[in-house]
């Protein structure tokens, strides 16, 4: 059955244009994670159930998103925390960052 919600073929074309239109923050964080380059492959615009998550690594069945402005609002908390409950609830891991914190964490590697 988890096979079956994820990368659903109806949200192929949303990934696709999600990976071609990543903003500048999750172009060098996946520059940062991808081909193992943190010992675990990492997948991008993956999806889970009508979700799309923004990293995904199956190994450790753990998600990384990145906030920009738009997710801090009331509407928009309310909304990924139905998300993350809805994954936590598939025993995946949410890790969450502001954009502005990816920048920090990179600037100080």
């Amino acid at each position: 059955m988890w096979h079956i919600i994820q990368n659903t073929k109806r949200l192929t074309p949303v990934r696709k244009n999600l990976r071609n239109n990543a903003t500048k923050t999750e172009q060098v964080l996946w520059s940062r994670i991808r081909c193992k380059q943190l010992w675990y492959k990492f997948r991008r615009q993956h999806s889970v159930g009508r979700y799309i998550l923004d990293f995904y690594c199956p190994e450790k069945n753990l998600c990384i998103e990145l906030d920009r402005e738009s997710h801090f609002t009331e509407k928009s908390q309310e909304y990924d925390n139905i998300r993350t409950e809805y994954l936590q609830n598939l025993d995946i891991r949410v890790i969450r960052f502001t954009n502005l914190d990816v920048w920090v964490i990179l600037s100080e590697s």
